[in-house]
Order: structure tokens, then sequence, then C-alpha cells
């Protein structure tokens, strides 16, 4: 089972930038599709980022696209997503998910590999 470590939340000005990167370990990167997803406080979870196992391929939900871009190093067992242009609407907790790659892209209920998640906070 793979196992998924969150960094890189903070406190930023609206307007900004963040990097959040995720590490996994104790399984083999390259067979998990990973994700990226946000939960406000009082809100569903949402989905943000999706990359494929080889990262060719990704998916973004409509409150990321165009701002924020999802990547993943093979070789360093890690995804990332780059926010720009952040908004104080993006403050949530960002979780990293991954679910064995077999089609493309996964629905949000089979990512069944969670990391306890980052804070991200936006201010006005």
């Amino acid at each position: 089972q793979v196992q998924l470590v969150e960094s890189g939340g903070g406190l930023v000005q609206a307007g900004g930038s963040l990097r959040l990167s995720c590490a996994a370990s104790g399984g083999t990167f390259s067979l998990y599709n990973l994700a990226w997803f946000r939960q406000a406080p009082g809100k569903e979870r949402e989905f943000v980022a999706g990359i494929n196992w080889s990262g060719s391929s990704t998916t973004y939900g409509d409150s990321a696209k165009g701002r924020f871009t999802v990547s993943r190093d093979n070789a360093k067992n890690t995804v990332a997503l780059q926010m720009n242009s952040l908004k104080p609407e993006d403050t949530a907790a960002y979780y990293c998910a991954a679910t064995i790659r077999r089609s493309w892209p996964p629905r949000s209920s089979e990512y069944n590999y969670w990391g306890q998640g980052t804070q991200v906070t936006i201010s006005s």
C-alpha cells in the first residue's frame, strides 16, 4: 500500500502562488494515478487536479483550470500542484490521493489512498 504525505501549505495573499508537494512511499509509484482534492470548512470535498501514472495526461476541476498545474516525478516518487493567481476561495485543506491505474481518468470515488492534508489559506 502506498502512503502519502503532503507539504507546502501556508498563508499567502490573494494573487500569489504556492506549490504543494506530495511524497509517496510503500508502493510502486508508477502503478498509481494521482490527484489533488480540497475541502473547505462546511463544504464537500472537491476534485482539483489529476495526473495519470506516466504523467502524460492531466485533468483539472473547473476551479483549477488555467491557474493550477499538476506534475509528477516518478523517479522521486512525488507529485506536485503549482497554484498561481490564488484567490480567497482557494482556502481549504488540500489532499493528495492515489488509485491503482486502471482507466483514465478515474472517478473521484476510485481514489482510495489519501494523505493527511495540508492547509492553504489565502488572505484578501
